[in-house]
């Protein structure tokens, strides 16, 4: 998928605000669409352009030219009903491709099926991440996809002093090193001739369990 040049985010509670404030940072045109007049004011001169309306009417969307954005983003998830009908007025606009923030799994289902291209559920993935970071020596920790992760961890000492190549790491583990870095250094493509030390640290991939278990290495 192409980088997006232009972005209509639709809610701008703290999820979308950080959202739209990102994707500006990184040099993307953002539309931003909120029911609120004081949201929309506090945003004002932040996003390329900030509007007050009512998302859920098609017209709406028409007249502010949404269907010509590359991506949308759906925020809203405090009130369902508006969540559901903005999702199903971008589908039908058949524009640009379609990401909604879901509450939970049920809100995700309904969402889902009504074609939505990519649902994102950003409190439940925060939620597992600080808990796999609690619970073992992850320096940090990403959940790629349903059962896939990465994770950022101290090289343990299993597979210092030998080639990555010859540690037959994905073959006992079922992980593979990505990236590695030396102390404070630049990262790294670890490949098979990689010989990691004391003080190293690794990015390393795989089934959710197999990393979860690679993390607890010493």
């Amino acid at each position: 998928m192409a980088e997006a040049d232009s972005v209509a985010v639709i809610g701008l509670g703290r999820f979308g605000r950080s959202v739209a404030l990102e994707l500006m940072a990184s040099g993307t045109e953002v539309l931003g669409i909120d029911s609120d007049p004081d949201t929309v004011r506090a945003l004002n001169g932040q996003l390329t352009q900030v509007v007050r309306a009512d998302a859920s009417k098609e017209d709406v969307l028409r007249q502010l030219a949404v269907q010509d954005f590359d991506r949308a983003v759906v925020a809203i998830t405090g009130d369902l009903k508006a969540s559901i009908l903005v999702t199903s007025m971008l589908l039908k606009l058949g524009g640009p491709v379609v990401w909604a923030k879901a509450r939970d799994e049920q809100h995700g289902t309904i969402l889902e099926q009504l074609g939505v291209h990519h649902t994102v559920y950003p409190e439940a993935d925060m939620g597992r991440r600080v808990a796999h970071l609690v619970r073992g020596a992850a320096k940090d920790y990403l959940e790629i996809d349903h059962g896939y992760a990465l994770v950022k961890v101290a090289a343990p000492s299993e597979i210092q002093g030998t080639p990555l190549g010859q540690t037959e790491l994905r073959k006992r583990r079922g992980v593979t090193i990505a990236a590695w870095r030396s102390g404070e250094g630049e990262w790294q493509y670890a490949d098979s001739a990689t010989t990691l030390g004391p003080g190293d640290t690794v990015l390393a991939v795989g089934p959710t369990k197999r990393v979860e278990g690679f993390a607890q290495l010493q």
